[in-house]
Parts: C-alpha cells; structure tokens; sequence
C-alpha cells in the first residue's frame, strides 16, 4: 500500500514522531480526587497506544487545585506524581512492544478560570466579568482575579512543568484555548491593570507562564501551546471577531508571531467554546444550530490562513472526527494541500481508538467503529460525571449516561 504523508515521520524540536497522527487533548473526567490518573483514565490512554499515534497529546492537567475544571480533573503535584510517571511509562511500553516505537506525549498544562469546579472553592476565577458567557448564571458568585493573584500563577506552571518532565513527558502545552484563564484574557478588553487593555498586557500572563515553563524544562522538553486562533462569539464578548461580526486573525497572527520568537515550534490550532457554543469546534449532527459542513469549513478556513502566514511552524489541524469513516482521507488531503501539518483526532480516540492502525492494516477505518458525532461524551461531561463513547464502548460508559444524562 502506498504510504500517505499522514504515515511519515515528522521532526519536532529535534524530536521524531513515528506518524502525523495526534490524538487530542480529550479529558476524561476520570482521576482521582486528588487528581491523580485513576483506573478509567489508565484504561482509556493504553487504548490509545494500541491505536499507533505518533503523537498524544495529554489531557487537561490542572497545575493548582483552585484551577480544576471538575473535581476529577487530572492535578500534577507531588503527592499524584507516581500516577502520572506510570502512566507515561506504560504507554510508551504498550506502544513499543506493538508497533516498535513510543508516541511523543505532550501534556496540557492547565488553568481552568472560569470553568474551575475545584473542591471547596465554590466561586469560579474570571479575567472579567462577560454577561453573554455569564447568561443563565447572574446569580452565580464570581471571583475576578487580581493583578496580585495572576503574578504568582508562573510559578505554579513552572513547578508543574518540573514534576511533568520528570514524569516523562515529552512537551509542555501552555493552554490557551477554549474559554479558559489564559483565552478569556484575550479579550480582557476592558480590564484596567497589568493584565487588560492593550494586546501585550492581554497576553502577558500566558507569554510570563510560557517563560517560566520553557527556564524550568530547559532543552530536556519542548514547550507548546494549544491556541484559540477566535472565540466565535460577538464582538467584545470573545477573540478574534472584529465590529463586522466577522472572524479577525489579526491578533492571532500577532500571537504567533510572537510565539515563534520565543522559539515555539508546533501550535494546536483550535476555536470556539465547548461550553457555549461546542458545534464550532466540534461540528456534530444531532441538534446542531448549523450544518456540521459549515462548521468544518470554518475550520478549514481559519486554519488555512493561518499555516500560510506562517510556514515555518508546525500546526495540527483539528475538527477531522465530523468526517467519520473518511476521516483519515481528509486529513490526507488537508496535509497535502499544506492546510496543517499534523492531524488531530479527539473524539474519534474515545470511540475508535484503533481507527488509524486499522487504516494502515486495511486501507480504511470500519464504518462500524467511527465516531457517529452525536456529542453524547461532551454530555456526559456538562452532566458532570465521567466523559467517553456512549455508543462504541457502551458496555463502559453507557450507565452513566443512564444515570447521569437520561434521569435528569
């Protein structure tokens, strides 16, 4: 069989992925109390190694316990560090002794802001306060972060990024993406102080954390980032949207550029809100408020712009799972049209995470075993309990879905 550029090799900061098939940062809601890797998280990341990522990019891991987006959100401190050195090693093992060489594993160094459900802390941390993002929630107790606060959040990255490397990770990814802290900052607008108003002091906080991760890794690691190129929402409510309603890339681009200055190599490219608005960054079927195609080509769009002002950095392209059984082939095709370099994969994993070694084997994934893009793992999430396919591996995750989704 013909070889396809999603099966070659790729160099990363001087690091080689065996293939350019990540699998995404897909969180599982599943850890411990503590935020250690508990036995669902375990099982769900040696099922991706069977499935020969090059890439696997770790799921959100809290680097404080006020910045825990649920209270089974993964945290990496030093009383869950063994946890997450096994489970890194166990994956790298598991997929040596099947496919003869270990995925690179990226881990996504988190702070949750406004989405934090930590134990004990019942008032979520915002940037400012957004009465569109706050619908529904008026009555809700909010904490906006002082200047004095965001100072000392460096540092908690960079401890975090220590006891990662030590675990074995590969790359740190400073997240930027999705509603959270470091996203919501962007547009701070409005903010007074160090950390709002002008596009430097919006992104102060995540170049400070990006900094200190990079001085505390050294050359041992990489350091990445998983970026909102746009929020999507209307203007002054989000990112990357001009007065005109429209998708605005000239921040973004002023973001990247910047980034590849501090020596950022590979970006996650991502949009939209899974919260508020989750057909944007993941186009799905049912009850959607748009037709999925429309979604995707948004995202085609924004990333297209966005590899070509910069060719000289390594992007993953995102949002491929909508297309089911020909996934692999669109990714393909997006690769060689130069629109990414990498393709990212993230509820497709949770539903058929052998899907790619089943594309090598047989020349396509089985129609049978693709996600179908019915959003029932992201339900499971907002019902506040365990995230994974309730179709594809039912006998798993389908009686929390009876228990937690249907009874409601």
């Amino acid at each position: 069989m013909m070889i396809n550029l999603i099966s070659t090799p790729i160099e990363i900061y001087g690091k080689t992925a065996a293939n350019r098939v990540l699998f995404q940062p897909m969180e599982g809601c599943d850890g411990t109390s503590d935020g250690a890797v508990d036995e669902l998280t375990l099982r769900r990341y040696l099922r991706f190694a069977e499935g020969a990522p090059g890439i696997i990019w770790f799921e959100a891991t809290a680097v404080c316990n006020e910045g825990r987006a649920n209270p089974r959100q993964l945290y990496i401190n030093e009383n869950t560090f063994d946890s997450f050195r096994d489970t890194v090693s166990r994956i790298k093992a598991k997929s040596m002794e099947l496919h003869g060489f270990e995925p690179l594993i990226i881990v996504q160094l988190t702070h949750s802001g406004r989405y934090s459900k930590p134990h004990g802390i019942p008032e979520p941390i915002v940037a400012y306060r957004n009465e569109l993002w706050e619908k529904g929630k008026e009555d809700q107790p909010f904490i906006v972060a002082t200047d004095e606060y965001l100072d000392t959040i460096p540092a908690m990255y960079a401890k975090a990024a220590k006891l990662a490397l030590e675990a074995g990770f590969d790359g740190m990814d400073v997240k930027c993406c999705h509603g959270y802290l470091f996203n919501e900052f962007l547009s701070a607008y409005n903010r007074e102080g160090r950390y709002g108003g002008s596009l430097e002091n919006r992104t102060r906080l995540y170049f400070d954390c990006i900094d200190a991760v990079k001085k505390a890794v050294g050359d041992k690691a990489f350091v990445t980032t998983r970026l909102n190129a746009c929020d999507c929402f209307p203007y002054g409510y989000g990112f990357g949207v001009n007065k005109n309603e429209k998708i605005d890339l000239t921040e973004t681009k002023q973001i990247i550029e910047k980034l590849s200055r501090k020596g950022i190599e590979l970006v996650n490219i991502t949009i939209g809100n899974p919260y508020l608005i989750p057909h944007i960054n993941r186009p799905y079927s049912a009850k959607s408020p748009e037709d999925g195609n429309i979604g995707m080509k948004r995202v085609y769009d924004v990333t297209k712009e966005i590899t070509s002002a910069f060719p000289d950095i390594k992007f993953v392209v995102s949002a491929l799972s909508f297309e089911g059984e020909n996934s692999v082939d669109y990714a393909e095709k997006l690769l060689s049209e130069g629109v990414g370099d990498i393709a990212g994969f993230g509820r497709m994993t949770f539903a058929y995470p052998t899907f790619y070694k089943d594309y090598i084997e047989n020349g396509t994934p089985d129609k049978n075993k693709v996600c179908i893009r019915c959003s029932k793992c992201s339900e499971l999430m907002r019902a506040g309990t365990v995230s994974g396919c309730v179709i594809r591996d039912s006998e798993c995750y389908m009686p929390y879905y009876q228990k937690y989704v249907l009874k409601k």
